[in-house]
C-alpha cells in the first residue's frame, strides 16, 4: 500500500504559516533581548549619552542657525535606530554558529520566518528605544512643531530606515563566520551619521568630505525626519524613500540567497 503525497499548501496557507512562524520567532528574539540586559541597556544608554553630550557639551559651541537641540535630535534618533538595528547581525550570526538555525530547519517551519522573525523583533525593540530617546529629548527642551499626520510620517520614516539597516544586518550576519565578525558591522553603521547632516550641516565640512556627506543615504533620511518634526520643507523625502526602498529591494533577496547558501545541506 502506498501513501498519497500530502497536497501542497495553497498560497494563502503558506502566507498564514509564514506569519505564524514569524510571530513565534519574533517572540523568541524579544525574550532573548530581555535576558541580555546589558545589550538592551546599551542600546538605550548609548543614544541617550550621545543626546546629552551633543546638547550640553558641544551644543554651545556649534551654530547651525537654530536651537542646536532642535537640529541635532533627528540625527540622534537616526543614529540610535541604526546602531540598535545593526545588532541584528550579531544575534542572527549567533543563531547560525550555535546550531539553533539547524534545529529550526529540522522543524516544519518556514525558512523565511527565520529571517523575518529577527527583523520584526529588531524593529519593535528599536522603535521602543527611539521613543525613549525622543521622550528624553522633549524633556530637556526639544520643541517639535508638527501635526499628527507628520508624526505618523516621521515614525514611518524611522521604521523604514530601521528595516533597511536590519536587512543589511541580516546579510552581514549571514556572511560573518562568528558573532564577533558580525559585530564589526556596528562600527560602519555608527560612522555614517557622523559624516552626514546629523550633527552639523555638511557645508561646514572640508571640501573632501562634503560631497559624501551630502549624497550618502543617511543624510536624506535625517533631513526628511528633521523636516517632519520641525515643520520645515521635506524636499529630501523622495531621495530618502528611494534609498530605503532600494536597499530593501537588494538586501531582502540577497539575504534570502545568502541564507540558503549558508545553510545548504
Amino acid at each position: 500500500m502506498t501513501t498519497a503525497p500530502a497536497p501542497a499548501p495553497s498560497p494563502l496557507g503558506r502566507a498564514y504559516w509564514l506569519l505564524a512562524d514569524s510571530a513565534v520567532l519574533t517572540a523568541r528574539s524579544l525574550r532573548h533581548n530581555l535576558r541580555q540586559f546589558d545589550a538592551l541597556l546599551l542600546s538605550v544608554i548609548l543614544p541617550l549619552t550621545l543626546l546629552l553630550m551633543f546638547v550640553y557639551v558641544f551644543g554651545g559651541a556649534l551654530h547651525v542657525g537654530t536651537a542646536y537641540i532642535d537640529y541635532v535630535v533627528p540625527g540622534i534618533l537616526i543614529s540610535a535606530a541604526g546602531y540598535a538595528a545593526s545588532q541584528t547581525a550579531v544575534a542572527f550570526s549567533q543563531d547560525l554558529t550555535s546550531g539553533a538555525i539547524d534545529r529550526f530547519r529540522s522543524l516544519p517551519m518556514s525558512s523565511a520566518a527565520l529571517l523575518t522573525g529577527h527583523v520584526t523583533a529588531s524593529l519593535l525593540r528599536n522603535l521602543l528605544s527611539t521613543l525613549l530617546v525622543l521622550g528624553t529629548a522633549v524633556a530637556i527642551g526639544f520643541s517639535p512643531a508638527t501635526d499628527p499626520l507628520a508624526w505618523i510620517a516621521a515614525l514611518g520614516t524611522i521604521a523604514l530606515y530601521i528595516l533597511a539597516i536590519c536587512w543589511i544586518s541580516i546579510a552581514f550576519g549571514t556572511i560573518a563566520r562568528s558573532a564577533e565578525g558580525a559585530s564589526g558591522f556596528t562600527f560602519f553603521v555608527l560612522f555614517l551619521p557622523y559624516v552626514s547632516s546629523a550633527y552639523v550641516p555638511p557645508d561646514t565640512m572640508p571640501a573632501a568630505l562634503r560631497p559624501f556627506a551630502e549624497h550618502q543615504f543617511v543624510t536624506p533620511v535625517i533631513e526628511t525626519l528633521r523636516g517632519l518634526l520641525l515643520g520645515t520643507p521635506t524636499d529630501s523625502a523622495p531621495a530618502a524613500l528611494a534609498w530605503c526602498l532600494g536597499i530593501l529591494a537588494v538586501t531582502v533577496p540577497a539575504s534570502a540567497y545568502l541564507f540558503r547558501r549558508r545553510t545548504r545541506a
